[in-house]
């Protein structure tokens, strides 16, 4: 009973978010399963934010803060539909290419077979490995969840365990202790679980988002690609924290791509997508370090977009509309993520000496060395028994790229965020004072992995030219 009231609650929170930033508008089909995939994630990520401060500042009823935090969303989402009419619904036309019958019946098959199998793997993978697979999961996740749900719980985060990364963001650890606070003890079913629904809430992300922008058929082909990529599934019965970086990183340009290709003809532009994109870049950066990155590539490579937009147009540029409302969204996650950094984790070892990273980053030989990882990574990520998917999806690229069409400023944001944070990998492996043969081996292929889902969004969005003028997916 206990569990699913946290469940309820957990839900509930995340709904009430979303829905505080999405347009006034009846919602179904596609954009239904875009919201209630939202709400998982931001759910979870609300859930996580409470236990931690929770914690840090001594609450005592754990309960009675779930609800006064639910009844606080619902109030601030009963006043903004007190003060705002309802923007207008229009009707979303058609955007797919016309496909044959016989195709879309195919792929629809395609499609539930692929989904069928990964939901497969995935509990079988799961039921033989509950504790999660891998040195990761018991030593940093779980660990981590452990020591937040105990009462020394401060000492999970001493010096005296480096090996443990203390300084890493809370997350996952802080969403699983929740849910044991309410069972009253360590179940291993709810890291399994919070894995999995990581894992199919970004399938439903990627699948809603290019079911509204592009159609149904290139919604299913992103999908059944996500889900034929073996190391996707795997990691997210892994227990690990990649996954839901996945997941935050594509909800992101997710909701951008949205701003920007359906929002702009709306009235007010339905600024709360913007909102919405970074807050789910804050929750990014509060589940890994390397969402600290993303978070400051996606705010970077926005600016540059307007910026090159309005000198086109000699126009102003609009920074408190545009780049300002998704830092804004953001801020909320960056004062929890300064305050867990600065007073209760210890300093972390990347930049502790200045003058080794000097030292490393001249050498000639370590450039080399990443480059050739980074190329080698590409071809065989994720895998796959016979044709790299990698390799796949270029040439689709290729085969697409005949039709010219203009992105939108979101697409190019995106496109320039994901190169800026491969850039960032690349600059972390350079100073990294561990083997760097060692810490390629044993991380590249998951960092790219945590890409690869708004990798295959935008590829998917990149290969259907716009049929239709803009309009907006409330309905």
């Amino acid at each position: 009973m206990t569990v699913a009231l946290a469940a309820v609650l957990c839900a509930a929170s995340g709904w009430a978010l979303v829905s505080l930033g999405w347009p006034r508008a009846g919602a179904k089909d596609s954009t239904f399963l875009f919201r209630g995939s939202l709400a998982a994630g931001f759910g979870l990520g609300v859930f996580s934010v409470v236990f931690f401060l929770f914690r840090a500042f001594g609450g005592a009823h754990l309960i009675a803060t779930d609800v006064g935090v639910l009844a606080l969303l619902l109030t601030l989402l009963w006043i903004r539909i007190r003060r705002e009419s309802p923007d207008p619904a229009q009707v979303s036309p058609d955007v797919s290419p016309h496909w044959p019958k016989w195709f879309r019946r195919v792929v629809s098959g395609a499609f539930g077979l692929a989904l069928a199998a990964a939901a497969h793997s995935a509990i079988r993978q799961t039921l033989w490995h509950p504790h999660g697979n891998g040195w990761d999961a018991f030593a940093i996740w779980n660990l981590h969840a452990r020591f937040l749900y105990g009462p020394h719980w401060r000492d999970g985060f001493s010096p005296l365990l480096p090996w443990s990364h203390p300084d890493y963001p809370l997350l996952v650890p802080a969403a699983i202790a929740h849910f044991w606070s309410y069972l009253g003890n360590e179940d291993p079913r709810v890291p399994a679980l919070i894995g999995l629904a990581f894992t199919f809430a970004t399938v439903g992300i990627l699948f809603s988002a290019l079911d509204a922008l592009r159609g149904r058929a290139h919604a299913m082909l992103a999908a059944i690609a996500l889900l034929a990529t073996p190391a996707f599934i795997e990691q997210g019965t892994w227990q690990y924290a990649d996954i839901p970086l996945s997941f935050f990183l594509l909800t992101t340009i997710a909701l951008l791509c949205l701003h920007e290709d359906r929002g702009q003809a709306a009235r007010g532009g339905f600024s709360g997508w913007l909102a919405l994109a970074g807050l789910a870049a804050g929750f990014a950066a509060w589940t890994k370090n390397e969402g600290v990155l993303f978070l400051a590539a996606i705010i970077l490579a926005r600016q540059v977009t307007v910026i090159g937009d309005a000198r086109k147009g000699n126009g102003k540029i609009p920074f408190a509309r545009h780049s300002g409302l998704l830092l804004a969204g953001a801020l909320p996650l960056l004062v929890v993520i300064i305050y867990f950094k600065h007073w209760i984790a210890p300093p972390g070892d990347l930049f502790s000496d200045a003058s080794s990273i000097v030292r490393r980053i001249v050498q000639p030989s370590r450039y080399w060395a990443v480059l050739r990882w980074y190329v080698k990574e590409l071809v065989r990520f994720g895998e796959w028994l016979a044709i790299p998917g990698t390799l796949l999806l270029a040439g689709l690229l290729t085969a697409a790229g005949r039709e010219k069409r203009v992105r939108n400023r979101g697409e190019r944001a995106s496109l320039l965020a994901l190169s800026l944070t491969l850039a960032g990998y690349f600059t972390i492996y350079l100073i990294t004072p561990y083997d760097i043969y060692w810490h390629l081996r044993f991380s590249l292929g998951r960092l790219f992995l945590q890409l690869w889902p708004s990798a295959l969004f935008l590829a998917f969005l990149a290969m259907g030219a716009d049929r239709a003028g803009p309009h907006t997916v409330s309905q």
